[in-house]
């Protein structure tokens, strides 16, 4: 039954975003909200981004929410990359077990940059004044096991992007699915979509300006209130599905390795690869590749490294985790990971 019914909605996964998706040219910079793309997690990014099938901890409500269902304690993640061009990102997810009734996630995305001058052709050393920019989400996350092999989850997102006095809001929901098999040491198969939902269209005083009614005639008003009509962006939509498996099981040791097809509304078609060494659940090694076989992708190699201090205080057990990853001509992106069990 629970074959028939991972069949059924992987089925219906590819067949959305084969209508959705489908292109013969890159997209690239057609799409607003570009930040719902970073990835999230220093042991995901060491993997490269392989994720989908072995999202197993509290960064699963960004990749597959469908993950979070296989936590059994409350588990909370703070994710810090400095990201590219001086801006931060930074990620919190908290996953609530409810017992047979599945597990309740909440999240918060952000990115952010410092205060820069406002500067004009007559003033380009600054009026005297600043301006920032910021892009934020929340979201609410619901998983539940159908069975013993097959998990189903849900994301509802809100989302907003601003810049001085102007900002856009959207609303968007992830769909994910995870499913065991009996296949290589129980290979995982995971699935999802991300960012399915309305456009965003900036609005504001900054978009407000004041004409003449008429040019040609004298003493007519030239402060009649006026705004910029600002066109609607889609969301970057993408549909993901990867596999993962232990290639080596031994009592201290493991070895996994994953592999993930992109399929973005937003550019072309690629994959993430990667492995993850771990030594007696405490210490982990990582490194992947992402973008893998994308045109024109900017650098990709990542690599990191993590350490489980399995503090037995009141079953409290915390995971610090890094990864590097190269981006090429934009240099390297650091990413820290601290996840709390408990």
């Amino acid at each position: 039954m629970a074959s028939n019914n991972l069949a059924r909605i992987l089925a219906l996964l590819v067949l959305f975003q084969t209508v959705l998706f489908t292109q013969n040219v890159s997209k690239t910079g057609t799409t607003a909200a570009a930040f719902l793309e970073i990835s999230v997690g220093a042991a995901a990014t060491g993997m490269g981004g392989a994720f989908v099938s072995k999202a197993d901890d509290a960064t699963a409500l960004y990749w597959n929410v469908a993950g979070i269902a296989g936590i059994e304690q409350n588990e909370v993640v703070l994710v810090h990359t400095d990201w590219i061009a001086d801006t931060k990102f930074d990620y919190a997810g908290l996953v609530i077990p409810l017992g047979e009734f599945g597990n309740l996630g909440f999240s918060f995305t952000s990115l952010t940059m410092d205060d820069m001058k406002v500067r004009t052709i007559e003033k380009p050393e600054g009026t005297g004044e600043y301006f920032t920019s910021s892009d934020i989400a929340f979201g609410l996350s619901y998983s539940r096991r159908l069975s013993d092999r097959f998990n189903v989850g849900f994301t509802a997102k809100y989302i907003q992007q601003s810049i001085w006095h102007m900002s856009a809001t959207a609303i968007a929901i992830d769909v994910g699915t995870t499913f065991k098999t009996d296949l290589l040491n129980g290979m995982i198969i995971g699935a999802s979509i991300s960012n399915f939902g309305t456009k965003l269209q900036m609005n504001g005083r900054d978009g407000r300006y004041f004409i003449r009614v008429d040019e040609t005639k004298d003493g007519s008003s030239d402060q009649i209130p006026t705004n910029i009509d600002m066109d609607e962006w889609d969301l970057p939509l993408n549909f993901q599905i990867g596999v993962s498996t232990n290639v080596i099981e031994e009592e201290q040791y493991r070895l996994t390795v994953a592999m993930d097809a992109l399929h973005p509304s937003n550019d072309y078609e690629s994959m993430n690869v990667g492995a993850e060494f771990s030594f007696s659940d405490y210490i982990y090694l990582r490194g992947g590749y992402q973008s893998l076989f994308l045109k024109d992708a900017e650098g990709g190699l990542s690599f990191g490294i993590g350490a489980n201090s399995k503090m037995i205080f009141s079953g409290v057990s915390v995971n610090f985790d890094y990864a590097y990853r190269d981006f090429g001509r934009l240099e390297e992106v650091h990413t820290f990971s601290v996840r709390i069990a408990y």
